[in-house]
């Protein structure tokens, strides 16, 4: 059975979708709440300290479902430290094929736990924000909150 919870956020409306005890999705749109589970209630309430500054880690269930590659690529993501970017090709190059920047950029597009699974900090390689499932400006938006105290 399939859960959702919707809520608005910084970076507008969010649905958060759980499956089977996992977190499946979170969409930039706003959907019809479906008996929130406890799940998704500590799910908004990481996302809303992470939106507020307080949380740079994330520990939830997550259950992605792509392929292998694109598991690959989001686990990946996961690596990139809070605060922190890498370029396409870097991340590529991290999991093993340097020569596709291009599949990595459509797992990312494909990433169904953008935030969670951080697509945001990945980069063009001239440092230009490249592409986000969410619109660059909800790409920009993220990456200021995580930007270091000057």
């Amino acid at each position: 059975m399939e859960h959702r919870l919707c809520f608005l956020s910084p970076a507008g409306p969010l649905t958060l979708v759980e499956r089977d005890g996992a977190l499946v999705g979170l969409r930039f749109e706003a959907e019809e709440d479906t008996d929130p589970s406890p799940l998704l209630l500590r799910a908004r309430e990481e996302l809303e300290e992470y939106f507020a500054g307080r949380r740079r880690e994330f520990d939830l269930p997550l259950s992605p479902h792509g392929t292998p590659f694109q598991r690959q690529v989001w686990q990946a993501l996961r690596t990139i430290p809070y605060g922190s970017t890498c370029t396409y090709g870097q991340l590529a190059a991290a999991v093993g094929n340097p020569r596709a920047a291009r599949a990595v950029g459509m797992a990312n597009h494909r990433n169904p736990l953008p935030i969670l699974i951080p697509c945001h900090r990945v980069i063009g390689s001239t440092g230009s924000l490249t592409g986000y499932a969410g619109g660059v400006e909800r790409k920009r938006l993220l990456l200021s909150i995580e930007e270091p105290i000057r």
